[in-house]
């Protein structure tokens, strides 16, 4: 090319005819295009700055398309001046020509007309067919291997727009749509973008859901590895606002296989090692990033210490799994609680537990400055406990916990009375939306008005007369408080001449149709259940507002009864009184206590059942009762055996040992095999060892130094000791030494090899006198060819469970949360159908947590480790979760700060009525704060549920029936007595009395349970309600409920050549123990 155009000038030199011939000097495009091409290069070597082979490509490609066409049109301009006509081609027509011709639109307005012209076109559109590509052909390559490895954040983007940056292994589609879901269900994160970095190439499914509108823009994938700094360039993580590394849990290495014992923990050893250098590589990178950081075991938790915000899935797993067996569905309480939802799942269901249920699952916590807060800036001076009360009566906020404002603070949960709120005091309070969206409307005239008329029309309803005066008032004021909107803050109607007063004939009975018409809204849960169908009604004198009456027949009416003086009796102390001078139900929560100890306070003798109990933790004896033989009392005294203190191992660094109930002396470590006789014990069997209460079975592959978490909670100090149940651990592989140490001091906690596949095993276990089977997921199943088949094993094995003993409370981890719909499956389980249905409508509809409605979910039978994930998620929002969930389950302790316990509502209890007054009675006598209620409702005749709809400003009752599949039929009533028959073989073999095993089916089976959390003020509790209640540290004793006491077969009772019963059964205290000490 360049002896092309450049030779001819040097023979014009010496032959000057020559200077009028033609030299194609624009041919020297061509040179400059390749000039174009090595400065770039040289630039780059210079500036020491690598380059993009992409943009490099890109500019060839222009580069050549322009030379095309430059080269075209000016020879074509050329070689047309040899055409006789005049009218020749301009320089612009000739480009015109060109891009037209290339372009294969040939409109035909211009056109050569000879012949060298018409060659030269056909020359260039064939050099055009091949340069052009070949430049398009290394463009797409790169493009696509750019595509596979990822883009590159820029850096203008960088710093004008925020971005957070995921490390994980692999790519697995529901970990990262759960990760995007829960980062951008918060308002204020939208405009964030989210970089993904993995070595892995996205699968299917992840590029699928990259190209979803809603991630498109937002999710930028990078393949590269975090220990690569290059790779930490290309995502800006120094200019990222945040770095999550992840952790993936499903993901087994089959290399690992080979391996015949503790597979499983192997594999999570090897994913926290690579967790731990991707957290050190960018810490040593962008040391200002903070970093939230999901680590699996705990032992290796203190590698990353000194991350932001870490959550441990081993710490978290057995203490959510612990906390069930004593409250119950507490995984279900927290999941929901740590999952954003607007509270309208169930919104538009027929159902009022979906209802119920789903709007009370929209409950979260939020943290707000006392003295930016119109919840409870009010209260500044106050004690916590009247704030927390008050807060929730007049708002329906559940304020739970504070943080101080000294530096190094950690949230105290119900730090008590005795805290004095002050206006610079962080408060955490759980509510549906945060105050700070929260809109606060008053009353207005016609607002009252029509609450008084809504009173009228009530006591119309309800066909009151003045001969139902001695009647309790219960029914009259709930019915008041679900069709008005005042609540508990009624008054109860004057009494005499002051009452309204009717007779029989002169008031119209109101039809069926009328009744129905004015039944409580569905909105309003103190009516939930309640037909305004009755003729029973009271009047009484009005009391103060801010005193609740307790309903007929309580003490608080003996001083009405005995002359209206309110001193029924002698020894009754003084109460507060009401207008009237009547006792109140319910003694005020005060807004301060007294620093003195020595003060009076007013004190509330209308106990609840739970209160009542004798505490027994500070004497010798705990008194049970042989239901078999009632005057046989037997004594199970370990108190000399029996210390509270710290456990005196640490099994991991970064434990927090807690106060728990241990042994004096330590049980040798022959001693902990429950089925294995040794030189102290001679027993083979959990029901040899005569243990009062009924005992708790963990079914596990292999040990873990986590387990420890699980054995805390049902062991802290103030548990009394009659309520502590035997822990019984199943294993399939043997533990270690360490893992032996570290269980040896805690009383009643064995293990046992076996699995619950075999019979054999179970029964040894004690699974006839267990109240709670907990099954833990299994890392070797993962081996599985499908992804989703790694559950496979736990789920047949529950359903064998719930076949084979179906009075077991069964609670099993799972790996996938989808799966949890097979848990105890049943084919014609109608009900069951519904609520996979409901859940096919929630997740269209986008819900983050669409299988709440799964009832082995709401009843809190099954749990994911997944579910944590958004925890992690969270704490970018709200950095106070972590630490406060950690208080809540008992993980960690904080000086001052209360931990959650739990309160059964009995028969004897019902007359707090509701919520609110439970709420008022907890915070005023043992300043518990309540936070929840799980419930259980009963399905007679197997009616599933009795639920409202609206028509026409109307309500009409549906059902919908539970087709039972196990016991309707003359089959499956068969398949009872064959079950039972393989059982009782298997007992008899094993030397076990057979009249233990109970054929029958469970009742749980017609039932549905869900957990309410932070529900309404006027919501109408029902019998065997439990409340998850928040008890202040150091505060007033509330001894637990006494256990149902276990009926002592004749296997477990002592023959009469035994010791007497007064003598106790101590626990083995190390090699001096003999078996005798045990009988």
């Amino acid at each position: 090319m360049e002896m092309l155009t450049s030779f001819p000038f040097l023979l014009t030199i010496f032959w000057r005819p020559l200077r009028q011939f033609f030299i194609p000097v624009f041919l020297n495009c061509w040179l400059a295009k390749q000039l174009l091409e090595n400065l770039f290069n040289d630039l780059h070597r210079v500036m020491q700055k690598p380059h993009s082979a992409l943009q490099q490509r890109l500019m060839i490609l222009v580069a050549t398309i322009l030379c095309l066409i430059f080269t075209c049109m000016c020879g074509v301009e050329h070689l047309e001046r040899a055409d006789s006509k005049e009218d020749h081609f301009d320089l612009f027509e000739a480009m015109y020509f060109t891009v037209v011709t290339f372009s294969t639109v040939g409109y035909g307005d211009l056109k050569v007309e000879i012949w060298p012209s018409r060659l030269f076109i056909m020359i260039m559109i064939g050099v055009a067919l091949k340069q052009v590509p070949l430049q398009l052909e290394g463009l797409a390559y790169i493009t696509i291997m750019r595509k596979k490895q990822g883009g590159t954040y820029s850096r203008h983007r960088a710093q004008t727009e925020k971005h957070v940056v995921v490390c994980t292994t692999t790519m697995q589609y529901d970990l990262f749509t759960d990760f995007l879901n829960e980062f951008y269900a918060h308002q204020h994160l939208q405009d964030y973008f989210v970089v993904l970095l993995s070595p892995c190439e996205l699968d299917n499914n992840m590029t699928a859901l990259m190209q979803v509108p809603m991630w498109a823009q937002r999710v930028i994938y990078i393949q590269g590895s975090a220990l690569k700094d290059q790779d930490l360039i290309r995502c800006r993580m120094d200019d990222a606002e945040a770095c999550f590394i992840l952790s993936p849990r499903n993901v087994m290495d089959r290399s690992e296989a080979a391996y015949t014992s503790n597979v499983g923990q192997r594999i999570r050893n090897k994913i926290d090692q690579q967790t731990i250098l991707r957290t050190w590589a960018v810490k040593d990178f962008a040391p200002r990033v903070p970093l939230y950081v999901q680590i699996l075991k705990p032992e290796n938790r203190f590698h990353v210490a000194f991350a932001d915000h870490v959550v441990c899935e081993d710490e978290f797993k057995y203490a959510l799994l612990a906390n069930n067996c004593l409250c119950p569905a507490t995984s279900t309480f927290v999941t929901l609680l740590i999952h954003t939802s607007r509270g309208q799942e169930g919104a538009d269901s027929h159902s009022l537990w979906q209802r119920l249920y789903g709007k009370c699952s929209g409950n979260e916590v939020y943290h707000i400055i006392l003295r930016d807060s119109r919840f409870f800036g009010e209260f500044e001076g106050k004690s916590f406990t009247y704030a927390s009360f008050h807060a929730h009566k007049k708002y329906g906020v559940s304020l739970c916990g504070i943080r101080k404002v000294e530096e190094g603070a950690h949230i105290q949960l119900n730090p008590g009375p005795r805290h004095i709120m002050r206006e610079s005091d962080t408060c955490f309070y759980m509510n549906i939306t945060k105050e700070e969206n929260s809109v606060i409307l008053k009353h207005s005239n016609e607002e009252r008005e029509r609450e008084k008329t809504a009173v009228e029309i009530a006591k119309t309803v309800i066909n009151y007369t003045p001969e139902d005066e001695k009647v309790e008032q219960s029914k009259l004021e709930t019915a008041i408080a679900g069709v008005g909107t005042v609540a508990l803050e009624l008054h109860h109607f004057a009494g005499g001449g002051k009452t309204p007063t009717a007779s029989a004939a002169g008031t119209p009975v109101p039809s069926p149709e009328c009744r129905q018409k004015y039944m409580p809204p569905l909105g309003r849960e103190a009516a939930a259940g309640l037909t305004l169908d009755t003729a029973a009604a009271s009047s009484a004198s009005g009391v103060d507002r801010n005193h609740l009456m307790p309903p007929a027949g309580d003490d608080g009416l003996q001083g009405q009864r005995d002359g209206g003086d309110g001193q029924g009796a002698d020894d009754a102390p003084p109460m507060p009184r009401g207008r009237e001078g009547r006792r109140a139900s319910i003694m005020p929560v005060l807004e301060m206590m007294s620093s003195d100890p020595e003060d009076e306070q007013l004190k509330d003798e209308k106990l609840l059942h739970a209160q009542k109990q004798v505490d027994i933790e500070g004497e010798e004896d705990v008194l049970l009762w042989d239901e078999e033989d009632p005057a046989t009392l037997l004594i199970w005294d370990e108190e000399d055996q029996w210390i509270k203190g710290n456990p005196p191992i640490i099994p991991y660094i970064g434990y927090m040992p807690a106060p728990c109930h241990l042994l004096s002396k330590p049980k040798d470590i022959c001693c902990l095999e429950l089925d294995k006789k040794c030189d102290h014990c001679k027993w083979t069997h959990a029901a040899e060892y005569n243990w009062p209460n009924n005992n708790i079975i963990v079914a596990a592959e292999s040990a873990a130094l986590g387990m420890v978490n699980f054995i805390v909670p049902l062991r802290q100090h103030w548990r009394p000791k009659h309520t502590l149940k035997p822990i019984i651990i199943l294993l399939e592989e043997k533990p270690g030494t360490a893992f032996l140490e570290c269980i040896r001091p805690f009383p009643m906690v064995y293990y046992m090899m076996g699995t619950v596949e075999n019979l054999d095993d179970l029964l040894r276990a004690g699974i006839l006198q267990a109240d709670t089977v907990v099954i833990v997921d299994k890392e070797s199943s993962k081996l599985a060819e499908e992804d989703y088949m790694a559950d496979a094993n736990q789920i047949v094995a529950v359903q064998t469970l719930f076949k084979l003993f179906p009075h077991v409370n069964i609670i099993t981890e799972l790996t996938h949360p989808s799966n949890m719909r097979f848990m105890q499956f049943r084919a014609k389980d109608s009900y069951a159908q519904k609520m996979a249905e409901k859940q096919k409508i929630e997740t269209s509809k986008g819900s983050n947590i669409a299988y709440m409605f799964r009832l082995p979910f709401s009843a809190g039978n099954v749990f994911s480790a997944s579910m944590l994930d958004t925890l992690l998620y969270q704490s970018f929002v709200k950095d106070y979760m972590i630490g406060a969930m950690r208080l809540l389950l008992g993980i960690d302790q904080a000086p001052g700060s209360g931990y959650l316990c739990e309160l059964r509502i009995t028969a004897e209890d019902m007359w707090i009525r509701t919520y609110g007054r439970l709420y008022q009675k907890l915070c005023s006598t043992t300043h518990e704060i309540p936070i929840g209620v799980f419930r259980t409702q009963s399905q007679p005749d197997n009616k599933s549920e009795v639920g409202m709809s609206r028509n026409d400003s109307s309500y009409c009752m549906l059902s919908v029936t539970i087709e039972e599949d196990d016991s309707s039929s003359l089959g499956a009533t068969e398949e009872r007595k064959e079950i039972a028959g393989i059982v009782r073989q298997k007992m008899k073999r094993l030397d076990l009395p057979e009249e233990e095993y109970d054929s029958e089916v469970s009742d749980k089976r017609n039932k549905i349970s869900y957990v309410l959390i932070n529900p309404a003020f006027d919501m109408k509790l029902e019998m065997d309600d439990v409340i998850f209640i928040i008890r202040p540290a150091g505060g007033p004793k509330t001894p637990s409920p006494m256990p149902p006491r276990r009926k002592f077969s004749s296997r477990r009772r002592r023959p009469s050549a035994d010791p007497p019963r007064g003598e106790p059964r101590a626990e083995p205290q190390g090699s001096n123990a003999t078996a005798d000490a045990r009988l």
